[in-house]
């Protein structure tokens, strides 16, 4: 194995519900490019050494030609198909690599992933093992109760919002989905609603998870409205 290989994971299978558009939200034009193209274009120009690219079922020969091909992605060396959930995409990303010592799980629907935020998840990984991107949340949060009356509110300078790139040592993020799977296999299911990578690691391996500065502008492309605040961050 290549010593502190690292490699990365581009979710791009989403359906994009919430965009109210006919093609997927990370194939939607952003400045004369497909949204994908900048989170790849990032990892292409990093110190990751190889992609791995999940894409909708059915997707994989169009992202071949149209974007991978198309912008001389050298670094994706797989392509392979989403699964029904975010967490069953991220399993099949992880099952098509070997030989890494550490990934990064990030959306292809966040379109301004910058090196500075690589490098805090690689340097993050490397000395936690597991960390997530994400910046502290600037509004008072309140948490309600099943009638929508605000039941707590929690202290805003322990507050984050989490983003991607989540970055952990591979055999370990390997080892949590696993058991995840097993679970399924099983026809049981977590306790918790999977929303993340970083709550698999904390539910199946009871390993804290590090937090590390990502950006206020690193925001996933999910209805039209961001898609107006992309091309503003762009002017």
């Amino acid at each position: 194995m290549q010593e502190n290989k690292i490699a990365a994971i581009c979710l791009a299978a989403g359906q994009g519900k919430r965009m109210q558009s006919k093609l997927q939200k990370q194939y939607l034009q952003l400045k004369e490019k497909p949204v994908l193209f900048y989170a790849l274009n990032a990892m292409q120009n990093s110190s990751v050494q190889e992609i791995v690219l999940v894409v909708g079922e059915g997707e994989e020969e169009y992202c071949r030609k149209e974007i991978v091909e198309a912008y001389g992605f050298s670094k994706v060396k797989a392509i392979v198909p989403g699964g029904k959930e975010r967490y069953h995409s991220v399993y099949h990303g992880l099952q098509a690599l070997e030989n890494c010592e550490y990934v990064l799980i990030h959306d292809g629907a966040r379109p301004f992933l910058t090196q500075g935020i690589l490098s805090r998840c690689i340097e993050g990984a490397m000395k936690y093992e597991a960390c997530v991107a994400g910046m502290p949340v600037k509004d008072t949060i309140k948490l309600a109760d099943e009638h929508q009356n605000i039941e707590t509110t929690p202290d805003r300078s322990r507050v984050w919002m989490v983003q991607t790139p989540q970055a952990f040592r591979f055999s370990l993020i390997r080892e949590a989905y696993e058991r995840l799977a097993a679970l399924e296999e099983r026809g049981e299911k977590p306790s918790v609603t999977v929303t993340d990578d970083a709550m698999v690691v904390e539910y199946f391996l009871q390993k804290k998870v590090h937090l590390v500065e990502g950006s206020y502008k690193n925001i996933k492309i999910t209805t039209p409205e961001d898609m107006k605040i992309a091309e503003a961050f762009f002017e």
